[in-house]
């Protein structure tokens, strides 16, 4: 049984840094797209491509820490909360669900769950992980 979780949680954390590697991706290569999201989702409308340069850089340390399980209790716990914002943010969507590509939306939330299971079995998660000793 404790194969089976370790590498339920493996697919887990390996699939969620897909969907944010793609989205942290898309502020480097499409910055017009991610200020139209800023700017839409998060009312921040002011953004230039610097500005979402850091904030993909400081996204791509934080999923990579995510995918190769560096500090599980912060980089777990980062990725949850950035994909709770994006998910409450989006909360007109969910009203509408039937216009345009409202419906998409709602595979934010069991994406959410996944992140929360890997959050509070972040000690189980044991496949594929860095693991450092501690200086002495």
């Amino acid at each position: 049984m404790e194969s089976k979780l370790r590498l339920s949680l493996l697919t887990l954390r390996l699939s969620v840094f897909l969907v944010m590697f793609m989205w942290t991706i898309d502020k480097f290569l499409n910055p017009d797209h991610a200020k139209q999201v800023f700017a839409h989702f998060y009312l921040l409308g002011n953004l230039e491509a610097w500005h979402l340069n850091i904030i993909a850089a400081v996204q791509m340390l934080i999923i990579m820490g995510f995918l190769v399980g560096f500090k599980k209790k912060w980089t777990y716990g980062l990725v949850f909360t950035m994909h709770l914002i994006s998910t409450l943010s989006s909360y007109k969507q969910y009203f509408n669900p039937f216009e345009g590509p409202s419906l998409l939306f709602f595979a934010a939330w069991p994406m959410l769950a996944a992140i929360f299971t890997l959050y509070i079995l972040r000690e189980q998660d044991q496949l594929c992980v860095v693991k450092l000793k501690k200086c002495q």
